[in-house]
């Protein structure tokens, strides 16, 4: 924008964008992120069992969940028994023949058998329970 004085000479306004109020909500925008995400966890609760000997979980593999209430989730998704393989299969190609089980403690043997049993029949070989580690004794 050009201005013209009473002199007659021709001054020039230079129009910046204030970028401090910017800074200032983008710095707010990520302290709110930075604290809410670690509170923000995906999955369901279950109390799995504490063994001795536990690996880290590496790899990126569907998950199946049986709750307290023995009630199954691929994911976080309910899903009955006679549907988890074809789901397994048609959801997570790229998976191969692995999956990780998660069961509550309180859960049946042979509910967790039973899913055992159908994985298996629908070609799922590699079968990682999920487990916790002991707590040390101080």
């Amino acid at each position: 924008m050009a201005i013209t004085t009473r002199d007659g000479k021709t001054q020039t306004v230079l129009a910046e964008i204030n970028m401090i109020p910017f800074i200032d909500v983008v710095l707010v925008l990520l302290i709110i992120f930075m604290i809410t995400a670690p509170v923000i966890q995906s999955g369901l609760e279950v109390n799995v069992p504490r063994t001795q000997v536990v690996n880290e979980l590496s790899k990126n593999l569907p998950v199946v969940t049986i709750d307290a209430k023995e009630t199954l989730f691929l994911q976080d998704v309910p899903v009955k028994i006679q549907e988890l393989a074809s789901r397994v299969k048609e959801n997570f190609k790229d998976a191969g023949d692995s999956v990780y089980l998660q069961a509550d403690g309180e859960v049946a043997w042979s509910t967790s058998t039973a899913v055992i049993e159908a994985l298996t029949t629908a070609g799922i070989r590699n079968i990682v329970i999920v487990t916790q580690p002991l707590e040390k004794k101080r």
